[in-house]
């Protein structure tokens, strides 16, 4: 009974809503639904200017009432993820400065992390405020080994959740990869690492590196489906995008659309009324009440699934 009752408690508490924190931090409760949408017109221009009553969300088909909205800066914690494997040797100058410039358009309260990729992820920069030393990291990279990229990929969605509970702030999060190949090396599954990026709600933005030259032969143009099959579902259901620049020299253009889609994103926040802990995905979709406009944002969440337990 005693164990019946704690569980309860812990449920009671779970439902709490967002609060503001004395310091003027935006907090969130555990139940609250965190989405960002990026909003389009029909010549693939951000739509700004747009308020909390021009977007309507639907979970599972039913609409929710949005509790958090934002149109201005949400703080960001932004992931670079650097293919740096033996087949980087010859890039590894431009890859760099690509970043580096990247990393350096980040705005004030954003954090960033850096993560070098070869036989496994290693950690080059710990999530912080600290540009600079950011960039001092990705200088500092070199490149060997093979590519563990689907680890690298999962440990670094888990650990960013793990750092977002532990905050309770709401932030945004995304993750920039960069890769020239396949993942070689790794434990985790495509499948598994997809499953994992569903439920996180981190938007993951993939650049894969194409070779320019035609691919031959049945094996290798099915082996190379399959990674830009893996790419483009990564971005997709996370609500980002997907790049296959043919040339190295393309990456420093392809970071600056993706830092003009986090500056353009709209932050929004509902509680479920859906009540059910079933452990299920649920879908989401996104309208905005303006003609001739997109929305992208995640494609759903999964629940958790909570198991109460009798001391009989």
């Amino acid at each position: 009974m005693k164990v019946l009752v704690a569980a309860l408690i812990c449920l009671l508490c779970g439902a709490q809503m967002r609060i503001l924190a004395s310091d003027g931090t935006f907090r969130s409760g555990v139940d609250l639904v965190s989405l960002n949408v990026i909003v389009t017109d029909s010549r693939d221009r951000f739509v700004t200017g747009l308020s909390q009553q021009d977007f309507s969300v639907f979970e599972d088909g039913i609409q929710q009432n949005v509790s958090f909205f934002a149109a201005t800066h949400v703080p960001l914690d932004l992931a670079i993820l650097l293919d740096t494997s033996s087949s980087m040797s010859d890039k590894m100058a431009t890859v760099q400065q690509a970043a580096i410039g990247f990393a350096s358009q980040l705005q004030a309260a954003d954090r960033v992390t850096v993560v070098g990729i070869k036989d496994s992820a290693r950690t080059l920069h710990e999530l912080d405020g600290d540009v600079q030393g950011a960039c001092e990291a990705i200088r500092r990279s070199s490149a060997s080994g093979g590519t563990a990229l689907y680890n690298a990929l999962y440990t670094t969605i888990k650990q960013m959740q793990k750092l977002h509970t532990a905050d309770g702030e709401i932030r945004r999060q995304a993750i920039a990869l960069f890769t020239d190949g396949d993942d070689t090396t790794s434990l985790v599954t495509f499948d598994d690492l997809l499953v994992l990026a569903k439920q996180a709600g981190i938007a993951i933005y993939t650049i894969a590196l194409k070779s320019p030259f035609p691919q031959f032969g049945l094996t290798s143009q099915k082996y190379f489906s399959e990674s830009e099959f893996a790419m483009k579902s990564l971005a997709q259901e996370t609500g980002a995008r997907s790049f296959f620049p043919t040339d190295i020299s393309q990456l420093a253009g392809v970071y600056s659309l993706i830092t003009q889609e986090l500056s353009n994103q709209y932050a929004l926040g509902y509680t479920s009324t859906n009540p059910r802990q079933d452990g299920a995905f649920r879908r989401i979709l996104v309208r905005v009440d303006e003609p001739n406009v997109r929305t992208r944002t995640r494609s759903g969440y999964q629940v958790a699934k909570t198991q109460l337990t009798l001391n009989r």
